[in-house]
């Protein structure tokens, strides 16, 4: 699902993607080209990194979103407090099918139009 995202942003924004950790190669950051504030980060990381108690690596996206609202949408199975952002704004998303293609394009929009 991780390439279903990277292509609805490609396809829907005029942004910048970018690579920028040597470290990470396949960690990528989505900017407006006009402020160059992120409004998503996709990256894979361990599940347990994420305190989820399994083995493995999964996908990410990391979406800016109204405070008002992430403390429910953190209830929702595969919304998790942000992995290294402040958790207030923004929330990890799992790309593993848990959330639906469809909800997370809406979270993806949400972002976009906080962060322009």
């Amino acid at each position: 699902m991780k390439e279903e995202m990277e292509k609805y942003i490609n396809e829907n924004y005029d942004i910048l993607q970018e690579y920028p950790w040597k470290k990470y190669p396949n960690y990528a950051t989505f900017k407006h080209k006009n402020n160059k504030k992120w409004f998503a980060l996709i990256m894979d990381v361990p599940f347990q990194k994420l305190k989820i108690d399994k083995d493995g690596i999964v996908g990410i996206i990391n979406l800016k979103n109204i405070p008002e609202i992430i403390g429910g949408l953190r209830k929702e199975a595969g919304i998790l407090p942000a992995y290294h952002m402040n958790k207030e704004y923004w929330i990890s998303v799992l790309l593993d099918g848990t959330v639906s293609k469809e909800e997370i394009c809406k979270l993806i929009d949400i972002s976009y139009e906080l962060t322009k």
